[in-house]
């Protein structure tokens, strides 16, 4: 893993390709802080071209609520850029990109209120996250609008992909549509490693 940095950002690849980390900069004094969000211009400088065109803003109640693995398919795919807006979750992107080298394998990492991380998941990734409090908030953008007929699915717990979701202890509180979602065996990905 390598990252690159600027006065406002910090940007660090992961062990899946066009998976990143960004770290925007915050300047704190006795009011508490600032911080720049997202800058367009900083992330094309960075060779990150998305265009996003819609905001969604979650609360999960509950510590252990999962939502996911979901993803959009052509011609209403989505780039997301995902952060927590309060408490913590572990964001998670799962490559299913037909002839990826990396297909099938996962990544995931604690963004928090504190830590201030997000997460890049490109179109090409299922993407889905776990509560690691009460209350917590999730805030991402998109690249292209919601289109329920476009919307897939894979399985959170599928053990052919084995996430670690660090539950221990605790019972997943999951949406009907998620509990019952396929497994990577049975999806036919619309996604190849050449297109995206």
């Amino acid at each position: 893993m390598y990252f690159t940095t600027n006065l406002h950002f910090k940007i660090e690849q992961t062990p899946l390709p066009g998976i990143l980390i960004i770290t925007p900069a915050r300047f704190s004094d006795h009011r508490g802080f600032f911080s720049e969000s997202y800058s367009t211009k900083t992330l094309v400088e960075h060779g990150i071209t998305a265009q996003f065109v819609q905001d969604n803003h979650s609360l999960s109640m509950t510590q252990g609520t999962i939502r996911g693995l979901h993803f959009q398919v052509p011609p209403h795919t989505q780039d997301k850029l995902v952060r927590c807006g309060r408490g913590a979750l572990f964001d998670v992107a799962v490559d299913i990109r037909k002839g990826s080298p990396t297909y099938g394998r996962w990544f995931g990492v604690e963004l928090s209120f504190e830590n201030g991380k997000q997460l890049l998941v490109p179109a090409g990734f299922a993407h889905g996250f776990v509560t690691r409090a009460p209350e917590t908030e999730i805030i991402y953008k998109c690249s292209d609008y919601y289109a329920q007929e476009t919307e897939g699915a894979v399985a959170w717990d599928d053990p052919q992909v084995g996430i670690d979701w660090g539950l221990g202890d605790i019972t997943p509180v999951l949406s009907d549509k998620d509990a019952n979602a396929p497994s990577l065996a049975d999806l036919n990905s619309p996604f190849t490693f050449e297109d995206v």
